[in-house]
């Protein structure tokens, strides 16, 4: 979520080393895995998405840091679906790439910041560092599972991380209390659903710079080219709105998991734009947006698969 149409230029290595962090969120099938739409019990379903997350982050760690390949044949669908424009579908693009890619750089270092889960979606936000010492790319995964347990889709969206921000704040920290990176309480989920997503509706979708009600005074910006605080927003964003009159936002899926909210939009400037893939992520507190970060990359002409972005 920004007022500019500038975007920093995503590094090639980088970007092709998220093409294959499908790999991150297998999950290997259960005795105890029911199919959707089946009884369970809420401590059953909440033990499920903990164990998806705990599974991605180590499966993210082998594949990557490791350059361990096995793993792909242990949780990844042979057949699952790439939403990343630069590989195909399948599961041979990640083996032929993961374990060059490892070689190629001993010391990658794939910085798992934040892990949210709903449904049979898992969102992973994360610093990836091909260099020790370099900046790296934020980079944003969305994985879905199917019925037994195995990754069977994989949207991202991939930005580099530049050298200063308005802010002052980098774009992956927490700021707000308390200062964690994991989600709040799960009872909070669905009130923090309907916050994030009447504040983006209004904002971005209807185009109302009013929405900005929906923000907590100390509002923490992550974007590096918003400043933070809700004051003077609303100017900033109605600014905006007037200079692109043709703006379109369709929001595609929503992820929520205690005060966290993840919301996976197509932003374009008029209907002939290819525009941007935009992962916000957005934290909830007393009814108020209180911190904000996002990912943001330019839609290709071109892709390997036939899937889009979205």
């Amino acid at each position: 979520m920004r007022p500019t149409t500038a975007l920093p230029r995503k590094a090639v290595a980088a970007v092709l080393a998220a093409t294959t962090t499908v790999a991150v969120t297998g999950l290997a099938p259960t005795a105890s895995a029911s199919a959707p739409g089946t009884a369970t019990t809420h401590s059953w379903h909440m033990g499920a998405l903990d164990r998806h997350k705990a599974v991605t982050v180590h499966v993210l760690k082998r594949l990557f840091e490791d350059g361990d390949v096995s793993v792909v044949d242990r949780y990844i669908r042979p057949d699952y679906i790439q939403h990343n424009p630069l590989a195909p579908n399948g599961t041979a693009p990640l083996k032929a790439l993961a374990g060059p890619l490892n070689a190629q750089f001993p010391e990658l270092k794939y910085d798992i910041k934040r892990v949210i889960a709903e449904g049979d979606l898992v969102l992973v936000h994360s610093n990836l560092v091909l260099v020790p010492g370099t900046r790296g790319t934020a980079v944003v995964d969305i994985f879905r599972f199917d019925r037994d347990g195995m990754i069977a889709e994989h949207w991202d969206v991939v930005q580099e991380v530049p050298e200063t921000t308005v802010s002052g704040n980098d774009m992956f920290s927490t700021v707000s209390h308390p200062r964690t990176n994991q989600p709040g309480p799960h009872w909070q989920t669905a009130y923090s659903e309907k916050v994030a997503v009447g504040y983006f509706d209004q904002l971005m979708v209807d185009k109302d710079p009013d929405a900005v009600a929906y923000l907590a005074p100390e509002y923490h910006q992550h974007n590096p080219a918003i400043p933070s605080g809700s004051a003077g927003l609303r100017e900033l964003f109605a600014s905006f709105f007037q200079a692109f009159p043709g703006l379109i936002v369709e929001r595609k899926r929503v992820i929520s998991d205690g005060d966290l909210v993840a919301i996976h939009a197509h932003y374009r400037l008029n209907p002939e734009d290819r525009g941007q893939a935009v992962v916000d992520i957005f934290r909830v507190r007393d009814g108020k947006v209180v911190e904000h970060w996002d990912v943001l990359q330019d839609v290709p002409e071109t892709s390997a698969n036939d899937n889009t972005m979205f």
